[in-house]
């Protein structure tokens, strides 16, 4: 009973805008603490991912400034690799993002992913309920790539924001990976260098011949010269979110929750020795789990 009523304390604090506070909620989130706050479903949350290089958290950067002049006060969990060895996150967006962090309208966090393939699936719930709470009414979710680990991270937005360069190739890739399923919007950054024209033309033929994907938003935004960012503002603020794309980001969720579950199973190390030494076999395994 104390803990919860030191929790609403603490909460308290950060709803009126206590950014030390709001930091240790998200920590004591990140510990697997459930915190008395009532789930909303009204969370604005834009997923923001492409492959390294592309500019993202320089785009976000600039996007962050254009809705601080809106009035809009931004927080992002900027999602970092973990190391290997100690499992710390490396702060490279954050840093980018310097910029944009100067003010009480904006709030930046980093995160690690330790390493797990559905990265900070339990927590990314509550830390967006949190943060719903508090008044942020933008959340950005950053990843750092576009593979299936990503893709399971920004399934947790209502939005998702797909970015690349002018070299068509990195698309292609996600495509595979299937993240272009699941975007709202692909944005070609670094449109001042040559090929984005074409580039941007190509994702849209490519969206021409699937029926899923033809309400994709294609645009040409440079971060540099601040080219494009009020027109995808705009489309990202009246977006109406695809009914198909609902269902196959809960897919993942689901997905995630379950890697999660097992992946946490106090047998798990036991069994996996068990199905080395052939002891028991796969169906027995999934079984005992």
């Amino acid at each position: 009973m104390e803990m919860v009523l030191s929790f609403e304390k603490n909460i308290s604090l950060a709803k009126q805008g206590n950014r030390r506070e709001l930091a240790k909620l998200l920590t004591l989130i990140e510990s697997g603490e459930r915190l008395p706050i009532e789930e909303s479903n009204n969370s604005w949350v834009l997923g923001v991912t492409g492959p390294p290089g592309v500019g993202k958290s320089t785009l976000i950067g600039v996007m962050i400034e254009e809705w601080v002049g809106r009035g809009e006060k931004v927080a992002v969990l900027a999602i970092d690799p973990s190391s290997p060895k100690s499992g710390g996150a490396l702060l490279g967006d954050r840093m980018r993002m310097t910029s944009a962090d100067n003010g009480e309208s904006v709030f930046i966090r980093s995160l690690a992913t330790r390493n797990h393939p559905g990265g900070l699936m339990p927590f990314l719930d509550s830390m967006i309920n949190l943060l719903s709470y508090c008044g942020w009414t933008k959340i950005i979710i950053e990843t750092v790539g576009s593979g299936q680990s990503e893709i399971r991270i920004v399934a947790f937005a209502n939005r998702i924001m797909l970015v690349d360069g002018p070299d068509r190739g990195d698309i292609i890739q996600a495509e595979k990976a299937g993240i272009i399923e699941l975007a709202d919007a692909i944005v070609i950054n670094k449109s001042d260098l040559p090929n984005a024209d074409n580039a941007a033309n190509s994702i849209k033929k490519s969206l021409e011949y699937s029926n899923k994907n033809n309400d994709t938003v294609v645009m040409l935004t440079s971060s540099i010269n601040n080219n494009g960012i009020p027109e995808l503002i705009e489309e990202l603020d009246n977006l109406k979110v695809n009914k198909e794309r609902s269902i196959l980001r809960i897919k993942e969720r689901l997905i995630s929750a379950w890697d999660y579950k097992l992946l946490s199973n106090s047998s798990l190390d036991e069994i996996l020795l068990d199905l080395q030494s052939g002891a028991i076999n796969l169906d027995e395994a999934l079984e005992n789990l």
